[in-house]
């Protein structure tokens, strides 16, 4: 299947020069969303995997059905003052501005096997920040899925030695 045929690019959005590839239609398609994800959980599926991350907020929608399809937990990794619970956050750059995220510092255990799991690996900055977050908290990174890779951007290169498995390249 096409996944680009799927995907919605909307010029100029948030800002001029930014082609920004909309999910919603993806997400819409209900077989056409539940083959994105049991093709992750297919690749994942013997990996060891204990946990899966997904970055706020499109992480969620990849990363919670994921963990569902492994039978695994999922971890939210928050924008900054949005978790009730004792955190850590670090702070990063996205494609068109900066911003924090933040974990529960009880959500991973040290040498638990946590999946990263996002809508879309652009510059990197995001996925490096959550691979920081899990790091400090002891987690072991199992690997990095996205529906979405702007390679262009070169984010991959930020994940050295990480499983990192994109359906769609740009």
């Amino acid at each position: 299947m096409n996944l680009k045929e799927h995907i919605r690019v909307i010029p100029d959005f948030p800002q001029p020069g930014i082609r920004f590839k909309d999910i919603t239609t993806l997400l819409s398609n209900g077989p056409v969303y539940k083959e994105v994800i049991d093709h992750l959980a297919n690749h994942y599926r013997d990996k060891g995997i204990e946990l899966v991350a997904g970055p706020e907020a499109r992480g969620f929608v990849i990363g919670a059905p994921l963990a569902y399809a492994l039978g695994v937990g999922f971890v939210p990794i928050r924008k900054s003052g949005k978790l009730p619970g004792e955190t850590i956050e670090a702070g990063y750059d996205l494609e068109y501005g900066k911003d924090k995220l933040a974990v529960h510092k009880d959500s991973i255990r040290p040498g638990q096997r946590v999946l990263i799991a996002d809508d879309l690996l652009a510059t990197g900055g995001t996925i490096s920040t959550t691979l920081n977050l899990i790091r400090q908290l002891g987690g072991e990174i199992a690997g990095a899925a996205f529906l979405i890779e702007l390679s262009y951007l070169n984010g991959r290169e930020k994940l050295d030695g990480i499983d990192v498995l994109s359906l769609v390249q740009y």
